[in-house]
């Protein structure tokens, strides 16, 4: 993909510079700080159960999932195109695969950074007591990151659609939102094939059946791999139509 380190640092030089990333990972530390401490008294002091609470059962890690990611690719193909930058980016000599996945995996090292920091909680903690299961933490973190790079396609997919940032946010936060829910979705139907596709996309036990747990299941992983590429693909087929138009 010819230009995708330069559309990598680009995208990622751009969303330290502006004040969104610097409020949303101060945000983050906060809610995520707090609901460490909380599970940790709640479990007596069990580090391995606040680190399973931090990245995958907590309804705050949830809501992090939801919402950052569209925050964050809301502006990346949607303002640029608004403005007129992308004509200029897709004429430049990068392909139209590099413009997605450069912006991409801008928009997913900084949610593998927001959950680094879980790290640095529970090994400070560890420092001061009981040693953590560190394959709980390395799966969680891995979890979190695959998850979050989902989420982060699913926004890149809205960006490239619309020419509004706003519209972008809220439909990929509704998309985001329904990928959580299908679940309890399908227990409201009476359809025995909704559950049971439900299931098969079932984001949440699908972290919570292994990396959660510090199980490292390669068709958990290809699970969101494969999700991930799809919505990737569409947005870079959604870039490829702007060229033509």
């Amino acid at each position: 993909m010819k230009g995708f380190l330069a559309i990598y640092r680009r995208e990622l030089a751009g969303l330290f510079v502006g004040p969104l990333a610097w409020v949303l990972l101060c945000i983050a530390l906060a809610l995520n700080g707090y609901v460490f401490v909380l599970y940790l008294k709640l479990s007596s002091g069990d580090l391995d159960v606040a680190t399973r609470y931090e990245l995958g059962e907590s309804f705050v890690f949830w809501a992090v999932l939801v919402l950052f990611p569209p925050l964050l690719t809301m502006r990346m193909i949607s303002e640029e195109a608004r403005s007129g930058l992308l004509e200029f980016l897709l004429t430049a000599p990068v392909t139209d695969a590099a413009v997605v996945c450069g912006k991409f995996a801008a928009a997913l090292t900084f949610m593998a950074l927001l959950w680094s920091f879980v790290v640095v909680y529970v090994a400070t903690a560890g420092a001061l007591g009981p040693a953590p299961e560190w394959g709980i933490l390395a799966g969680g973190w891995m979890g979190a990151a695959l998850a979050s790079a989902l989420f982060c396609a699913i926004g890149l997919l809205s960006s490239s659609l619309t020419g509004t940032p706003i519209v972008a946010a809220c439909a990929a936060i509704v998309a985001n939102l329904v990928v959580v829910l299908l679940p309890l979705l399908a227990r409201l139907s009476d359809a025995p094939w909704v559950g049971n596709v439900a299931a098969r996309l079932d984001v949440g036990a699908h972290l919570k059946n292994s990396f959660v747990l510090g199980i490292f299941d390669s068709a958990y992983a290809l699970f969101f791999a494969a999700w991930t590429a799809l919505f990737l693909f569409m947005a870079v087929r959604a870039v490829e139509a702007r060229r033509w138009r």
